[in-house]
């Protein structure tokens, strides 16, 4: 039980250790699509997308000026959601696994 403990601490450490700092060193073109079409000429024909004003729009957070504290911010709060998010997942298919036995 310990071992799995210090396995998920580490695991939650250097998931947060990635998104917060790897997040910075991302690729300059993130968004494929949004590359290409600037390269071909069709990217001033887009529309901003209906989530465009959001808080984490265009891979940073909104309000904040300094672009490598909002990306890696931005990723810590990725992967903080992507892991809540799993991990609840994990445990009601868990749950329903247990009821079944």
């Amino acid at each position: 039980m310990m071992k799995s403990r210090r396995f998920f601490a580490v695991f939650l450490l250097v998931s947060l250790l990635v998104a917060g700092v790897g997040s910075y060193y991302a690729s300059s073109h993130p968004d494929g699509l949004e590359y290409v079409a600037g390269k071909t000429g069709f990217g001033d024909s887009a529309k901003d997308s209906a989530t465009a004003d959001s808080p984490f729009a265009d891979y940073g957070v909104k309000g904040i000026d300094n672009a490598r504290l909002s990306g890696g911010l931005a990723g810590v709060v990725g992967c903080v959601v992507v892991l809540v998010l799993a991990g609840g997942l994990f445990l009601v298919v868990r749950r329903r696994s247990d009821d079944e036995a």
